[in-house]
C-alpha cells in the first residue's frame, strides 16, 4: 500500500494532536495531586515534587502540539463516565489522577518516541516517580486544622530560602558566637551549624553537650535576626534545637529517612558533586543543593573539586534553589556569577576573616545583595 503525502500529513498532524491532548491531561491530573498535598495535607515537601514534575512538563509543551489543537473535531470532547461519580473520598479522587496522570505519560513515551525522543524520557522518567509519589500521598494523613500553623511555619521557612544568596556554614573558632553575629548583623539569613574539625580544630566541642550548648546559641541569634539555621548530618541535634532543617552529605541518611524523621515543614539541603546527584536530589524532595567543591578547601580534604563545569551544568537544569561552595571568596564571586551562580555558600571567607561583618559584606555586594 502506498502512503501520499497528504496522508503521511494527516498522520503527524494527528500525533502532534495526541501528544498535546495527553500533555494537557498529565499536567491537569499532576496539578489536581499538587493542590491535595498542599491544601489536604498541608505538605510542602510534597508540593514541591509535584509541581517541578508538571513544570517540566510545560517545558515540554512546545507550541506546534497547542496549535494542533482541535478540540471541536475531537469526537471524545465532553465525554464522561459513571465511575467518575464515585470518586466521593480524597483517596479516591488521588488514586484516579495518579493514574489518569500514568496513563497519559505511557503515551507519551510510545508516540514522542519518533516524534519527540526528549519529551519521551521525560515522560519515562516522570512516570517512575510518580509511582513512589503516589504512595507518599496515599499513605500521607490529612492534615489536622492545628497543623495549619506547623505548615505555615514551613511556607515561611521555603520562602526565606528562596531569597537567601550567601550562606555561611560554620567552622570551629573560639569566637564563633561573635563571628555568626557579626554575619547576621551584615545581612546573612543563612546558617549551617558544622563542629567537625576545620581551620581551629581545638576550638571545636569535645562532646555532645557542648554542640547542643553551641547549636542553642547560634540558634538563638538565627531567630534574633530572622535568619535560617540548620544542622549538619545530626538530625537529633536539629531537633534537639529546634533548628529549620539539616544539611546531609552523600554519605549521610537519606532524604526520605530524614524526612520522616524531621516532618514535611522543616528544610533538607544535600550536597552534590555531579549532576546525577543534583537530579537525584530534586527527586528526593531536597530543598536546596549544594554544588561543588568549585576549588579544592581544607573542608573537604581529599575531594576533587569540580571547577566551573559542573556549576554551569546546575544553572541550566537545576528546578531547586543551589549554592556554589568550595574556596569560594568574594573575588571569586564574578566568574561564579557569569556561570551562571546566583547563591554561594561559605565557611572560611567569612569564620576565618579578620572581620566576618565586613567579609559578609563585600561577599553579599559580590552577589548583588544590599541589606
Amino acid at each position: 500500500m502506498v502512503t501520499s503525502d497528504t496522508d503521511a500529513g494527516r498522520g503527524d498532524r494527528a500525533v502532534l494532536r495526541l501528544i498535546d491532548a495527553n500533555l494537557d491531561r498529565a499536567r491537569e491530573g499532576l496539578r489536581v495531586l499538587e493542590e491535595w498535598a498542599r491544601f489536604g495535607l498541608l505538605r510542602g515537601d510534597l508540593v514541591t515534587r509535584t509541581k517541578d514534575m508538571r513544570q517540566r512538563l510545560g517545558r515540554c509543551h512546545r507550541d506546534a502540539y497547542k496549535q494542533a489543537r482541535d478540540a471541536a473535531g475531537d469526537p471524545a470532547t465532553g465525554m464522561t463516565h459513571p465511575v467518575q461519580a464515585e470518586r466521593r473520598r480524597p483517596d479516591q479522587v488521588v488514586a484516579a489522577n495518579a493514574a489518569r496522570v500514568q496513563e497519559a505519560l505511557r503515551v507519551l513515551e510510545e508516540f514522542g518516541r519518533s516524534q519527540d525522543p526528549g519529551l519521551a524520557a521525560e515522560a519515562a522518567a516522570i512516570r517512575y516517580r510518580l509511582y513512589d509519589l503516589e504512595l507518599e500521598l496515599l499513605q500521607a494523613t490529612p492534615a489536622a486544622p492545628d497543623a495549619a500553623a506547623s505548615a505555615a511555619t514551613g511556607l515561611a521557612r521555603r520562602q526565606l530560602l528562596q531569597r537567601c544568596h550567601l550562606y555561611l556554614v560554620t567552622s570551629p573558632a573560639p569566637d564563633l558566637p561573635a563571628r555568626v553575629e557579626a554575619a547576621l548583623q551584615a545581612g546573612v539569613r543563612l546558617v549551617q551549624y558544622r563542629a567537625k574539625s576545620g581551620s581551629d580544630a581545638a576550638a571545636a566541642p569535645g562532646d555532645d553537650l557542648g554542640r547542643l550548648e553551641q547549636a542553642l546559641a547560634l540558634r538563638e541569634l538565627c531567630v534574633r535576626h530572622g535568619a535560617l539555621f540548620l544542622v549538619n548530618d545530626r538530625i537529633d541535634l536539629a531537633l534537639a534545637v529546634d533548628a529549620d532543617g539539616v544539611h546531609l552529605g552523600q554519605g549521610d541518611l537519606p532524604p526520605a529517612v530524614a524526612r520522616r524523621l524531621l516532618g514535611p515543614h522543616r528544610l533538607i539541603g544535600r550536597s552534590t558533586h555531579a549532576l546525577t546527584q543534583l537530579r537525584q536530589a530534586e527527586a528526593d524532595g531536597c530543598d536546596y543543593a549544594g554544588v561543588g567543591p568549585v576549588q579544592a578547601t581544607p573542608t573537604k580534604p581529599g575531594r576533587q573539586p569540580v571547577g566551573l563545569a559542573y556549576v554551569r551544568e546546575a544553572s541550566s537544569t537545576a528546578r531547586i534553589p543551589w549554592f556554589a561552595i568550595g574556596g569560594i571568596t568574594a573575588e571569586a564571586v564574578p566568574e561564579l556569577r557569569r556561570a551562571g551562580a546566583e547563591r554561594v555558600a561559605v565557611v572560611r571567607a567569612i569564620t576565618a576573616a579578620a572581620d566576618a561583618g565586613a567579609a559578609s559584606r563585600d561577599l553579599l555586594s559580590a552577589l548583588g545583595q544590599v541589606h
